[in-house]
């Protein structure tokens, strides 16, 4: 009833939020891709996108057709990998930014281990600015992170989200003081776009906490030391946005891609196939599109201004 192509298809949409973006991940014109969500609205009898000239947004039908695919796709790959009789073999050294740390990553990579037993999956956590290095290096082989400037085009397009400043619920800011920040050290993609927009719009700042691990930023924001910037669709439990009348900078969006190191005989197969299964699995990686997570900032303060 289904066409894998067509949900590929509606997966890609689904996770760039664009119908350009899926066309030149998939390298099918942007009107084949139209046609593949039609045919399987047409299928369904439901509207999956709701979409204008300036934006495209999943609806309700079309969040519970995630799920669907994705199911339907990974149980298509198994029956084409065991009627082919293909076992891919060797070691992969795969690394993915410290934003994954709190999501559903594992899950996917334990899916990928049980699908691929024979390959040597070798994981490193990093700061994507670190992995970037790495990979130039020869070090790793596939890497999950963040582009690192606006104006960079390199790797496979995963999703792109805003980045938003998020802290404790009931942290408020002192107009009259510099923003603490709660900052991941050099050369971390956030760190530097948290300090270029405040410097650009002239917003004085001091770093309250700097560490290299995600859940030491976290448990420094919980603890009410400051602000942080952080992706829209990964804000970590205990942690909410900061209202617009806090007068933050908005501090735009950012690319989560995929990106291949040198091509090793041994590996690229297998890099491949790990690629594939987190382009597919990607909108698992965070939360449904435009969600804001629970809670906001009052005003009332409940802990001491910083």
């Amino acid at each position: 009833m289904y066409d894998p192509a067509q949900l590929r298809t509606f997966l890609a949409v689904a996770q760039t939020l664009s119908f350009t973006q899926a066309a030149h991940r998939l390298g099918l014109r942007q009107s084949t891709v139209s046609q593949h969500v039609r045919r399987l609205e047409d299928a369904t009898g439901r509207q999956l996108f709701s979409r204008d000239t300036h934006s495209v947004e999943l609806t309700e039908d079309g969040e519970a057709m995630l799920g669907f695919a994705r199911t339907i796709l990974q149980a298509h790959e198994r029956a084409s990998a065991y009627f082919a009789g293909t076992r891919l073999r060797g070691r992969l050294r795969f690394g993915a930014s410290e934003d994954f740390v709190l999501t559903r990553l594992p899950e996917i990579l334990e899916s990928f281990r049980r699908d691929h037993p024979e390959v040597d999956l070798e994981l490193t956590v990093e700061l994507s600015g670190t992995l970037h290095k790495q990979l130039e290096a020869g070090r790793l082989d596939l890497v999950l992170a963040k582009r690192r400037t606006a104006d960079d085009t390199h790797g496979e397009l995963v999703w792109r989200d805003h980045l938003i400043w998020i802290a404790a619920e009931g942290v408020r800011l002192d107009p009259d003081r510099p923003v603490p920040l709660i900052l991941f050290p050099p050369p971390a993609v956030t760190r530097a776009r948290a300090l270029d927009v405040l410097e650009r719009h002239g917003r004085p700042w001091r770093i309250a906490c700097t560490s290299g691990s995600l859940s030491g930023l976290v448990a420094a924001a919980r603890a009410g030391l400051g602000v942080m910037a952080h992706t829209r669709g990964l804000v970590p439990p205990g942690l909410v946005p900061v209202p617009d009348r806090a007068g933050l900078p908005e501090l735009g969006t950012v690319d989560f891609v995929l990106l291949h190191g040198r091509r090793r005989s041994a590996a690229q197969e297998a890099a491949d196939a790990l690629a594939g299964a987190l382009l597919a699995a990607g909108d698992r990686l965070h939360g449904p599109a435009g969600r804001r997570p629970p809670g906001s900032i009052s005003g009332a303060p409940r802990r001491s201004a910083v």
